[in-house]
């Protein structure tokens, strides 16, 4: 009966931490260029009380074995990066990316990090900045007698200057892939940092190697389905419900035994 607590609790405690990743899936519903995340689970050791093939006083063997679990285990957390939907806002910096990719931004450590955020700003020196003021890589500033600026498909920027007919190129934008996205390391603020599971960044403009193209005036939101998010929720309560019923039986059986009575 200690066992089947043992196992039980290891069921509670894999569905708790399943909430936990529902409700910050829920709570960043709004936020710009978030992914979901899931939980994975794996079971445990299990003993093995008779293995399959051993021999039997018959000459024969078993032909399965008898083994019992000792429960479950989390064993990652798997960012989603499927598209989120393009929210039109008007705005000249807000970019979003079509497909695949990331934009680059420095950290003020000199490191490169990368977000689906494109909210990007002006610094007082014109630059071009996430809400944090990391700068976007590569470093654009826009002119200060810029009255417009233009960002195409393709992501390179042409402002419109003061007294000047034709527009007039000041950058172009890089964007980044990995071959496993999901192993890039959340540090907050909307960023990922690259790991060793993640490999090495690809760059090129966007439209070439498989990067996504921009659209300017435009931010991805949040690809967290909140019906999914409920339904996982339920099912997730009613599986840790189960878990601790199983504790409420083994209990109850140890109660039973232990009050027998020659």
């Amino acid at each position: 009966m200690i066992k089947a607590m043992r196992t039980a609790a290891s069921g509670m405690a894999g569905q708790q931490m399943n909430v936990d990743n529902i409700a910050n899936n829920l709570s960043n519903v709004n936020t710009t260029g978030f992914k979901k995340s899931k939980i994975e689970f794996q079971d445990v050791l299990y003993q093995n009380l008779r293995r399959a093939g051993s021999a039997t006083g018959l000459g024969t063997a078993v032909p399965v074995g008898l083994s019992i679990g000792y429960g479950t285990r989390p064993a990652a957390t798997v960012r989603e990066f499927s598209t989120g939907d393009l929210s039109a806002t008007g705005n000249a910096l807000d970019m979003a990316i079509e497909a695949d990719g990331f934009f680059q931004v420095q950290l003020p450590d000199g490191t490169t990090a990368y977000t689906r955020d494109g909210a990007f700003k002006l610094s007082a020196d014109g630059q071009v900045v996430t809400s944090e003021g990391y700068f976007l890589l590569p470093e654009v500033t826009i002119p200060e007698d810029a009255t417009g600026v233009s960002i195409g498909s393709d992501g390179t920027i042409e402002v419109q200057q003061y007294g000047q007919d034709a527009p007039t190129e000041i950058g172009q934008i890089e964007l980044a892939r990995f071959i496993n996205p999901a192993g890039l390391a959340a540090i907050g603020k909307n960023l990922l940092v690259q790991t060793s599971a993640s490999g090495d960044p690809v760059t090129d403009v966007p439209g070439q190697n498989g990067l996504g193209m921009i659209n300017q005036g435009y931010l991805e939101m949040s690809n967290v389905q909140v019906v999914d998010e409920m339904v996982n929720m339920i099912v997730a309560q009613r599986a840790y419900e189960m878990n601790s019923k199983a504790i409420q039986t083994a209990d109850d059986m140890a109660g039973i035994a232990n009050n027998l009575k020659r």
